[in-house]
C-alpha cells in the first residue's frame, strides 16, 4: 500500500508538524503520493550541521524508495522535563513522515500495581499486536531486553534511544555515546583549572548497574587523571528526597579532599546540587561544570556559579529515531546504516548524536536555538 499524503497528528506539538502535509507526487501505480519534507529550521552557532546533513540524506534516499503507509510508537521513560524535547522531536519527525505513531509516557505506577519496567513490557507487547512496523523505546534498564528480543523475533525492529540494551536484539541505539561525553564535560573544566596538583571531585556514578551513568563517569575520571589532578567521586544520590544527603555527601568529599578541591564537574540533570555542595564546604570560587540544562542549572549559570554544561541533543534523539524506523522499513537496515555513517561510532549499531557545549555567557544564545527547533525545557 502507498503512502497517500495523510498527515496523522499526535496530540503534542501540532504546530511543529503541520510543514509535513506538502504538495502530492504521483506514483507509477497512479496514486497520490506525498514526498517527505522536513521542516526547516534557522541556522544558529548550535545547530548541529553533520547531523541534519545526515538527515537530509536518509529522506533523499527514502523519497527515491515507494512511500509506503507505516505505523510506529515511540516508548519514553515519562514525557516531562528531560524527555519533554525528545517527545517533541519524535512527534515531529513523525508528522513529517506522515506515519500512523504516537509517543507513549509517563508510566505511572502504585505501590502495588507493576513496575514502570512491567509497563514499558506490556506497552513493547501491545505495540507489536497492533501492527507497528517499528517501536522505538528509551529502556529503563535489562529486565527490558526480552520484551525488545520479542519484538525482533516477531519480525518489528527495536532502536534503543537514550539508554540503551547493547545485549538484546535492538537494530540499532540513537544518543550520547556516554565515555567521550564525560571526557568532553571533563576536559571543559580543565581548561579553567589552575595547574595541578590539586582535586576533582566528580558528581557521578561508580555502580556499573547503570551502564550510561558508569560509562560517564569513567570518561570523565581518565580524562582528569591523564591531566595530572586527582579525581575524586562523588557518588550521586537520585530523587527529590534526597537531595540534601547528596549535597551532604559531595560537600564532605569536598572538605576532605587532599591535595585541595580545585573544581567540581557534575555529570547529570542534578548536578546543580555541586553549588550547594561548594557554598556548604565554604568554597564558593570553585570553577563548576554540569550536564543538562535543567531550569536550575539554567538560573545557576546567570549568576555565573555554574560555568558551563553539557546537553545530550534530546529534540533529536527524538527525532531522529521515525526516520530511521521509516528508512529501516523503506530502504532496509544495511542502506540506513549506510546513511547514518557518518555519525556512527563504537560499533555498526550506536548512533552518536554529540552534545553541545554551553558556557554560561552563551545560554541566550543557546536558548535562541531551542526556541529555533520549539525545544524548550
Amino acid at each position: 500500500m502507498t503512502r497517500t499524503g495523510q498527515c496523522w497528528m499526535v496530540a503534542f506539538g501540532l504546530t511543529l508538524m503541520t510543514a509535513a502535509c506538502g504538495s502530492s507526487a504521483t506514483s507509477d501505480s497512479g496514486e497520490q503520493v506525498t514526498p517527505i519534507k522536513r521542516a526547516e529550521i534557522p541556522q544558529n552557532e548550535f545547530t548541529p550541521l553533520e547531523l541534519e546533513a545526515t538527515v537530509d540524506a536518509l529522506v533523499a534516499a527514502i523519497n527515491e524508495s515507494p512511500l509506503d503507509e507505516a505505523q510506529m510508537v515511540v516508548l519514553l521513560k515519562n514525557l516531562d522535563d528531560f524527555f519533554a524535547p525528545i517527545a517533541t522531536g519524535a512527534n515531529r519527525a513523525m508528522g513529517e513522515l506522515g506515519v500512523i505513531g504516537n509517543v507513549i509516557g509517563p508510566n505511572v505506577t502504585t505501590v502495588d500495581g507493576p513496575s514502570s519496567q512491567e509497563l514499558q513490557n506490556q506497552q513493547i507487547a501491545q505495540a507489536v499486536a497492533d501492527g507497528a512496523h517499528g517501536i522505538g523505546v528509551s529502556p529503563f534498564d535489562t529486565t527490558n531486553a526480552a520484551a525488545v528480543d520479542d519484538a525482533a523475533a516477531n519480525g518489528v525492529p527495536v532502536v534503543t534511544l537514550d539508554s540503551d540494551l547493547p545485549d538484546s536484539k535492538r537494530s540499532l541505539y540513537v544518543g550520547t555515546l556516554n565515555v567521550p561525553a564525560g571526557a568532553t564535560a571533563a576536559k571543559t573544566l580543565l581548561a579553567m583549572l589552575p595547574p595541578p596538583p590539586g582535586t576533582v571531585v566528580i558528581h557521578g556514578i561508580l555502580g556499573a548497574t547503570w551502564p550510561d551513568g558508569y560509562d560517564r563517569t569513567q570518561g570523565a575520571l581518565a580524562a582528569i587523571e591523564e591531566a595530572g589532578y586527582k579525581p575524586v567521586v562523588s557518588e550521586a544520590i537520585f530523587g527529590d528526597e534526597n537531595e540534601a544527603s547528596d549535597i551532604e555527601r559531595m560537600r564532605g568529599n569536598l572538605v576532605a579532599a587532599s591535595p585541595p578541591a580545585v573544581g567540581i564537574l557534575g555529570l547529570f540533570n542534578i548536578s546543580y546540587r555541586c553549588v550547594p555542595a561548594a557554598d556548604g564546604a565554604a568554597m564558593p570560587g570553585l570553577p563548576i561544570v554540569t550536564f543538562d540544562f535543567d531550569p536550575r542549572t539554567v538560573d545557576l549559570m546567570r549568576q555565573n556559579r555554574i560555568k558551563a554544561t553539557h546537553t545530550q541533543r534530546q529534540y533529536y534523539e527524538g527525532y531522529l529515531v521515525p526516520y530511521i524506523l521509516y528508512g529501516m522499513k523503506s530502504i532496509g537496515l544495511e542502506a540506513t546504516r549506510a546513511i547514518l555513517a557518518p555519525l556512527i561510532e563504537e560499533d555498526e549499531s550506536k548512533i552518536n548524536i554529540g552534545i553541545d557545549v554551553v558556557p554560561a555567557e552563551k545560554i541566550d544564545a543557546y536558548n535562541d536555538f531551542l526556541v529555533s527547533i520549539g525545544s524548550i525545557q
